[in-house]
């Protein structure tokens, strides 16, 4: 008799879940973008006076830009400490141990950051507001491996793409709301309720990590497969990072290389559309600085399917970062609409992240999954963090109650087209090296399942790999595509 687990609309279920446990935490990480003027407003305006219909003082938490871009900095080197060892622990402890303890994180953390803005003026709002930026960073970035972890074990063969696609468009529909819906909501209740309000949302990814994991326990012991990945994952040493692949390692470069230039400039995107162009107040740029986001909500899941049908991942990850360096030369020099690069720099960001993030599962083991997707989120967040460091201090230090000069501007573009270049670097070698290993990136749909189930097999049957007497041949190709 077949099992429920075993028909398409049970790990549509799970799957369905899987999206909603980081739809909070992902509104809650762009909160500060939209109220940077906010984050960055002087504590009072005692002599505020309107220009045209705009107030000259902005009142708010009173960073700087240095502090402003170190809430982003410490985020992303949190995930790259965290999540190596969130991965490890994953692969060694399981799915239902990672949803647990990092959906809590994310709420603890939310939690603590709105609780520092209750401290305005207070020399404890800056420590307290960083601290919980650390503690929702140590959640969030290790709650994404966990559920692209359960993403590739139900999808791995079939509509895996898609499925990567639509995780990140749920996590993508939390961003494009919180840019549309938060800065409405801060005007009515102020930053400290609208922080709140995030925090409460985390808490929605805490109950779908409650559902997630009984949905997937149920169905991994249907399917008999609970007991061998165990098994597997007893046996998971922190040592077979040496044995993953270049061409694992080119991915990562890739991917890092290819964030290094959207999160950073989304985070201060807003104040650069207002500082550069004229005519658009803080929400009007908010909404234009969203439509990255946008655009990646509507395109995720059919461009899912396009890849799932023709492969070519590979290819794609090189068109993305080729088509994605025109996006910044044209905010660096031009007065083109910012809309135009926005929703340009989207439709890019999805072909990007449909095409590289799923192509991990194809060059490592099942077993060791979680590990290897903790060292790339570490190595992308590496880059993050030492990019908005770097963006702060091309920024300046001082408060932004007025513009930032345009030549400023024009270095942090710069500065985003220089890590452009080096993704398009690195995605050439990444296909040339996959080449000479078989081409398994750039395999079309069928030889790509095959590609998938073969690596699957492995580590899911500890005792098959045990049999050292399989042919030369055989042990040769499996060690090329698992590694």
């Amino acid at each position: 008799m077949t099992q429920p687990a075993e028909k398409a609309y049970y790990r549509f279920v799970v799957l369905f879940f899987n999206c909603l446990l980081t739809f909070g935490s992902y509104f809650c990480f762009d909160i500060p973008s939209v109220l940077q003027d906010q984050f960055q407003g002087n504590l009072t305006c005692p002599n505020a006076t309107v220009i045209n219909g705009t107030v000259d003082c902005v009142e708010g938490l009173g960073m700087s830009p240095q502090q402003y871009n170190l809430l982003y900095a410490i985020y992303a080197w949190t995930n790259a400490v965290v999540v190596v060892l969130a991965g490890f622990l994953i692969d060694k402890l399981g799915n239902r141990f990672g949803v647990f303890l990092f959906s809590f994180l994310c709420v603890l953390g939310s939690s603590l950051f709105a609780l520092g803005s209750h401290f305005k003026g207070s020399p404890y709002l800056l420590p307290l507001m960083l601290t919980g930026r650390l503690l929702f960073g140590s959640g969030n970035g290790s709650l994404t491996i966990v559920q692209n972890r359960i993403t590739a074990f139900w999808f791995k063969g079939k509509e895996l793409a898609l499925a990567f696609g639509l995780t990140l468009a749920f996590s993508r529909l939390g961003s494009v709301l919180n840019f549309f819906l938060t800065q409405k909501f801060e005007e009515k209740y102020g930053i400290q309720w609208t922080l709140w309000g995030g925090a409460l949302l985390c808490v929605l990814g805490f109950t779908s990590a409650i559902v997630v994991s009984t949905l997937d326990k149920i169905g991994m012991k249907q399917l008999g497969l609970d007991g061998a990945i165990q098994e597997g994952s007893r046996k998971v040493r922190i040592q077979d990072v040496k044995l993953l692949s270049l061409r694992y390692w080119l991915l990562v470069l890739t991917i890092m290389f290819f964030y290094n230039g959207i999160f950073p400039f989304i985070a201060d995107a807003s104040k650069f559309i207002q500082d550069k162009y004229s005519g658009y107040n803080q929400k009007e740029a908010a909404y234009i600085a969203g439509a990255v986001y946008d655009s990646s909500l509507v395109l995720s899941a059919s461009v899912g399917i396009l890849i799932d049908y023709v492969g070519l991942r590979g290819i794609f990850a090189l068109a993305c970062a080729v088509l994605t360096l025109p996006v910044f030369g044209l905010l660096a020099f031009t007065f083109v609409p910012p809309l135009v690069s926005t929703i340009w720099l989207g439709v890019t960001y999805s072909f990007a992240a449909a095409s590289m993030w799923p192509s991990i599962p194809l060059v490592v083991p099942q077993a060791t999954l979680g590990t290897a997707m903790g060292l790339a989120t570490s190595i992308q967040m590496v880059g993050i963090g030492v990019s908005n460091l770097v963006v702060g201090q091309i920024l300046g230090t001082k408060s932004s109650e007025t513009k930032i000069p345009l030549w400023r501007w024009q270095r942090m573009m710069i500065f985003m087209l220089a890590n452009t270049i080096s993704c398009i670097v690195t995605s050439v070698l990444l296909n040339i090296v996959d080449h000479r290993q078989g081409g398994t990136l750039n395999k079309t749909t069928k030889r790509s399942e095959q590609a998938e189930r073969d690596s699957d097999r492995e580590p899911l049957n500890q005792g098959e790999e045990e049999q050292h007497e399989d042919d030369e041949d055989e042990a040769g190709r499996s060690r090329s595509i698992n590694s």
